[in-house]
């Protein structure tokens, strides 16, 4: 090899040496510089994204303030939360699509204690009033009374579903007369029956008549099954839906409906 070979060899590695040492330094420039940026404008680069999709503190802390208002219930207010007796275990929460519309949810609701928060057990597509929904019902109106009201006995033109606690009047005289508001057959509309306490006197079959309030404001509203289409003041839901809110209601649980339009 020349001497001049040699020497071009030997400054080589020098050179990358130097190439590379430049490269650091430059590299440590432009980082200090970054942080210079940062701390003059107030550190006001754009936050990273949110991988987990969870909502924003003040959006989950808003949420779980509403759910702790509502002890777990939806579709209802604050107002109509408070008049669910604090001893009560058991709830059928019935909301409607519109005031003025006949379909609605029925959901069922139980508690292991008085005071708890709610538990969801089991939710079926329902029927009210043709009507809606009013807070003063009068005879006649074909709307459904919206409110909180207890849930006392029960009766049908069947025999009472196996585990029935509820006090249950088994009674030919349950069968329903003449057609539906939309001209539906009844039939088998009274095969299950719970009486809704809404201008009647707890602790009779849902067949009596008496109206504590007076004939204008009518009564023998009731949860029955459902005849595929809108009713005259009652709530209607699937036949087995009825079979289980007979099996699950207990007096002991001191069960309420909490019926009306949703957000009522």
């Amino acid at each position: 090899m020349s001497k001049h070979a040699r020497a071009r060899s030997r400054q080589a590695p020098a050179s990358r040496r130097v190439a590379l040492a430049a490269t650091f330094g430059l590299l440590t420039f432009t980082a200090g510089w970054l942080y210079s940026l940062d701390e003059k404008t107030g550190g006001t680069a754009a936050p990273q994204a949110r991988s987990d999709g969870r909502p924003a503190a003040p959006e989950r802390a808003a949420r779980d303030a509403e759910r702790a208002g509502l002890q777990g219930l939806t579709g209802i207010s604050e107002q109509t939360r408070a008049k669910i007796p604090a001893e009560s275990r058991q709830l059928v929460l019935v909301t409607g699509k519109a005031r003025d519309s006949s379909e609605s949810t029925a959901t069922l609701y139980t508690r292991p204690e008085a005071g708890a928060d709610w538990v969801r057990a089991a939710s079926w597509p329902a029927r009210n009033g043709a009507k809606g929904w009013s807070t003063e019902r009068t005879y006649g109106d074909l709307t459904s009374p919206q409110g909180v009201f207890a849930l006392t006995d029960a009766g049908g033109l069947l025999p009472a579903p196996p585990g029935t606690r509820l006090p249950y009047d088994k009674d030919r005289a349950f069968v329903a007369t003449g057609r539906g508001v939309n001209g539906e057959s009844l039939a088998g509309s009274f095969d299950y029956v719970v009486a809704i306490d809404f201008n009647r006197k707890p602790g009779r079959s849902p067949l009596d008549p008496t109206k504590p309030e007076g004939e204008r404001k009518g009564g023998n509203i009731w949860l029955h099954v459902d005849h595929d289409g809108p009713s005259q003041g009652c709530v209607g839901i699937p036949k087995e839906a009825m079979r289980q809110v007979l099996q699950t209601l207990d007096p002991a649980a001191k069960p309420v409906i909490a019926m009306g339009p949703e957000g009522f």
